[in-house]
């Protein structure tokens, strides 16, 4: 597949917006496809609605099946177990799984879009070598830690420290809203390791689970995102062994550069929260007959299924643009946040549509309807809030930062 700017305009030219496109998927990538779609429909049914009753995460054996297909990691190199493909490979297979729940799908999401992806990208080779073959087997889950209780949206505000001491690396302050919190067995920890202001002195280390000083508070129960585990988290004199540096003072630019990958599987676990949601109410509405026939029969409900099919489309296509022009490397900022911007706010309206499609059996919990749309929300939250891709997109547009703080 082949979605490249055209070649007189730089890839970074946002406002003009020509791009010349493929969107065909060749005979590898509608078999890859294919495979995670048959194995989400076989595998991962019974796994999601025992993590939505009981609030528990995915458990090892799964983690170890995904491993079995090439699931996890799928754009690792191979040299750290992964399966060597692309972006767009690991779109097409998360998709799929995320259709069933998110929540099952999230070993996939933080081993292909979230943590794994800045070791991968910027950690030594020794820290490479030691934690990603151990996320691509099954045996490891990595989570990443960025907000405080102080700096969520204003994450250049960070008061966790983390000091050079000889050969270790002291750890102290608190974490919160991450995703994974309490159930990972390690963390790419966002922290202040010079005393340069703002963005000048953050960078990161890896702290692993079990290590003295490193604690949980109680664990969080939101509206949505159950399986999910959240929690603050405590350093108190946390000791690491320097080896644990990720990316030194300095560093932010790079983490968030990391972090418009995450945006990308952000955005692709929203589509399939409206995808499934669709796909759903599809077949509902031609079975559901009011006054003698099926609903789909009344215009109110046909204008409603063209709406969200149009919504779902372009969603799509604005992913596939971010994930293919990165290739192997990291997306732009300006084609991540439209493209999670866009999918946070259609997850929302299609699901939510979709609620009111089904009357009272979308709003009952023996429908999967009312699970789509309290998952879909929280996608607009985590990893950067909705009116902060606006802004973004914006910056994009005229080429420069905007001071919020002014």
């Amino acid at each position: 597949m082949a979605l490249l700017p055209s070649s007189n305009v730089p890839p970074s030219s946002l406002a003009s917006g020509y791009y010349n496109m493929d969107f065909s998927l060749n005979s590898e990538q509608q078999m890859l496809q294919s495979t995670a779609r048959k194995f989400a429909a076989d595998i991962l049914p019974s796994e999601a609605r025992l993590i939505e009753d009981k609030d528990i995460p995915p458990s090892r054996e799964l983690r170890k099946q995904f491993a079995e297909m090439g699931f996890l990691g799928i754009n690792l190199p191979t040299r750290y177990g992964g399966a060597g493909l692309g972006h767009f490979e690991a779109v097409l297979v998360l998709e799929e799984l995320a259709k069933i729940s998110i929540a099952v799908a999230f070993p996939v999401f933080e081993a292909s879009f979230g943590p794994s992806l800045a070791i991968a990208h910027f950690a030594p080779e020794e820290l490479r070598q030691r934690i990603l073959p151990a996320v691509g087997n099954g045996d490891m889950v990595v989570a990443v830690s960025m907000s405080e209780p102080q700096a969520g949206t204003a994450l250049t505000d960070l008061k966790t420290t983390a000091r050079l001491a000889g050969d270790k690396i002291i750890l102290n302050g608190n974490k919160r809203w991450c995703s994974g919190a309490g159930h990972a067995d390690a963390y790419v920890v966002y922290c202040r390791m010079s005393d340069a202001p703002g963005a000048s002195g953050i960078g990161a280390v890896l702290v692993e689970k079990d290590t003295p000083g490193f604690s949980f508070g109680a664990p969080e129960t939101h509206m949505g995102w159950r399986g999910i585990p959240s929690a603050d988290m405590y350093f108190d004199g946390v000791e690491l062994p320097a080896d644990n540096l990720i990316v030194p003072a300095g560093g932010f630019r790079q983490l968030m550069e990391a972090f418009d990958l995450e945006r990308c599987g952000n955005t692709t676990m929203s589509l399939a929260c409206g995808q499934s949601a669709f796909d759903y109410v599809l077949d509902y509405v031609q079975q559901r007959e009011q006054f003698g026939k099926p609903i789909v029969e009344f215009q109110a409900v046909q204008l409603q299924l063209a709406q969200m099919k149009m919504k779902l489309d372009a969603a799509r296509l604005l992913l596939y643009r971010a994930v293919s022009n990165a290739e192997q490397s990291l997306p732009t900022i300006a084609d991540s946040s439209i493209a999670k911007c866009y999918a946070n706010e259609i997850a929302r309206e299609v699901t939510s549509a979709a609620v009111q499609l089904m009357g009272g059996y979308g709003f009952s919990k023996s429908y999967p309807m009312e699970q789509k749309m309290r998952d879909a929300w929280g996608w607009g939250i985590a990893g950067g809030s909705i009116d902060i891709q606006k802004i973004n997109i914006a910056a994009a547009i005229v080429g420069r930062r905007f001071n919020q703080r002014g």
